[in-house]
This record gives C-alpha cells, sequence and structure tokens, in this order.
C-alpha cells in the first residue's frame, strides 16, 4: 500500500508499505487529517518513526467481529495492554506500554490502509458525513475539557488560540457558561468564531488579567501558558492543551502565588463527539481548507503549516 513515512528526518511517500501487525481490524483510509501533533512531530517531538496520522475515517474490511465489516468507522488512538491500572479504568492514554495512532509505537492515518483493535472503533452515524467525521478525534479531545473540570453556569472561561482546536473547545463550552471570549490572532479564523456565534477577540490585553474563572491554552505557541496564567483569576483552572516540540522556560511564581490550578489535557471520549456532529451542534465545514490526495502531500503539509490555516485533509 502507499503511505506517508517518516524516518525521523523526512516525509516521504512509500508506494510498497506493508502493515505488519495481526488480529485487528483493518480499515481502508477514506479521510484523514493533519493535526498540530502532526506538524511538531516533524519538528522532532515525541521521536516517532513510521506513517503519521491520527485522525481519519474509514471503512472496516477485516475484522474478527463480523457485524463491524463494511461500517464507517474512526477510531481511538491509544492502545494499551489491557491488564494495567489505567487500562482497567479504561484510561488506556496512560498505559506505560500503550502504542499511539500515528505518534507512538504505531503506524498511522496517512496511508491506504490501517489496523486497530475493534475496542478502538466507533461506528459513524449515517448522518455525520466523512467531513464532518474526520474531526471526531480533535473534538473528543474538545470534550475532555468536561471530564476534566465541573464547569459552571456562572463562569466567565477565555479559550487562547483561533486554530482548529480552540474554535472546536469554544463551540463546547460556549452554551454551558455565562461568558466565553475567543483570544486569536487572525482576522478570518476570528470572523468564523463570531459567525458560529462566539465572541472573538484579537489577542489578550491586560485589561483582561485576572478575569475568568477557566483559561484553556490552545496556541500551540510557547507564549500560551504565560498569556493563560494571566488571564486566570486567583484560585482559578488553566487547562494546557498545546503540545509544542521545543523546550521552554516557564516562570511559576504567578501559579503558586495565585493557587491556580494547572491541568494537562489530550485525549477524550468519542462518543459525545459523535454525538454532537450527529446533532449539528458542533459545525465544522468551514474549517477546512483544502483536501489533497497522498501524492501530493508536499503542498498539503506546506498550507497546514500555514498560520492562515484550519484544516487540511488528505484522501489516500
Amino acid at each position: 500500500m502507499r503511505a506517508l513515512y517518516f524516518d525521523g528526518r523526512e516525509l516521504k511517500l512509500v508506494d510498497e508499505y506493508s502493515l505488519t501487525r495481526r488480529g485487528e481490524a483493518l480499515i481502508k483510509v477514506s479521510l484523514a487529517g493533519i493535526c498540530g501533533t502532526d506538524l511538531e512531530i516533524l519538528k522532532g517531538y515525541g521521536g516517532f518513526r513510521g506513517v503519521l496520522g491520527h485522525e481519519f475515517v474509514g471503512i472496516v474490511e477485516e475484522s474478527s467481529n463480523p457485524a463491524l465489516i463494511g461500517e464507517r468507522v474512526v477510531g481511538e488512538i491509544n492502545v494499551g495492554c489491557n491488564t494495567c491500572e489505567f487500562c482497567r479504568k479504561g484510561l488506556m492514554r496512560h498505559c506505560p506500554t500503550r502504542t499511539v495512532l500515528g505518534i507512538r509505537g504505531r503506524d498511522g492515518s496517512f496511508a491506504e490502509y490501517l489496523t486497530l483493535p475493534e475496542q478502538n472503533l466507533h461506528i459513524v452515524p449515517d448522518n455525520v458525513n466523512d467531513t464532518q467525521a474526520v474531526f471526531t478525534e480533535p473534538l473528543a479531545a474538545a470534550y475532555e475539557v468536561l471530564e476534566q473540570v465541573q464547569v459552571e453556569p456562572s463562569w466567565k472561561v477565555a479559550v487562547l488560540g483561533d486554530g482548529r482546536l480552540g474554535i472546536l473547545i469554544a463551540q463546547v463550552l460556549a452554551p454551558l457558561v455565562a461568558q466565553l471570549d475567543v483570544y486569536g490572532r487572525h482576522d478570518r479564523k476570528l470572523d468564523i468564531l463570531r459567525e458560529l456565534g462566539i465572541n472573538a477577540l484579537k489577542e489578550a490585553s491586560n485589561t483582561a488579567s485576572h478575569s475568568y474563572d477557566l483559561v484553556v491554552e490552545a496556541t500551540g505557541r510557547e507564549k500560551g501558558f504565560g498569556q493563560a496564567v494571566e488571564l486566570v483569576k486567583p484560585r482559578g483552572t488553566v487547562i494546557l492543551k498545546s503540545t509544542i516540540a521545543q523546550t521552554y522556560q516557564l516562570d511559576l511564581s504567578a501559579v503558586v502565588v495565585n493557587e491556580v490550578r494547572i491541568v494537562g489535557s489530550r485525549c477524550g471520549p468519542f462518543k459525545p463527539a459523535l454525538n454532537a456532529l450527529a446533532r449539528n451542534v458542533v459545525k465544522v465545514e468551514k474549517l477546512v481548507d483544502d483536501v489533497y490526495r497522498l501524492d501530493s502531500y508536499e503542498n498539503a503539509f506546506k498550507q497546514a503549516s500555514s498560520s492562515e490555516t484550519l484544516k487540511v485533509l488528505i484522501k489516500p
């Protein structure tokens, strides 16, 4: 099969790539999304070698469960051992020996086929099209905020970052709180937020210092953490979503003095994400900038790397 393989230095299109895992469902990839994590991996994040990609929708062609064959599915990206304390709690994302689709020890979705255990798969509702379905994984990451924090209706909430994840998080949180503001740097992206009925502002200013009960940092930039700490109230909560390849220094004195709660946040639950897409309460179509074939991967990644881009999809 054809696949985009990263050797640690260069991303290449391989025409004759073989899947090595057996005993898992075989999925023909219909559509896959380029994520910020993919771009960071190309800069050295995580030390991954293999086929990139973890956001996808596809058709099951082989499975030990006959009922799955022919079904359109998305898949949770963490594969655990099923025996450790985290796996027993359903937290495969924290299994010490986990593999992660296209990120850690497991080939990903920028290929004609991929494999995943049947337990990781979710059938896509008929009224969710492929373009919507490919957003399930990042939308699940947005819903993880609600798993980690008991959001109060009276809260003021800020989302830092007007990228694809920031826009998804804003759509999840806006109906649940008294006030939600998204701070960003890109006029086009801020306009999309406004079209969705969400208050969008150019960057954070000092006038908003220490005024939010909850701040979700999704900038993908080193400065995002400092901005979040500046905005959050004493004893408020900052949720960190960005994964960045570079190392950088943090001043934690304000966190200590203001007794700020810091929460790291990664993957999330697929069921509420699919439900939201099926009910059309989260809208994703305007987030897609372009769709490329595998042959045009260089152009796809070039466009995805632009700060003006929201989402680029790959169709194997």
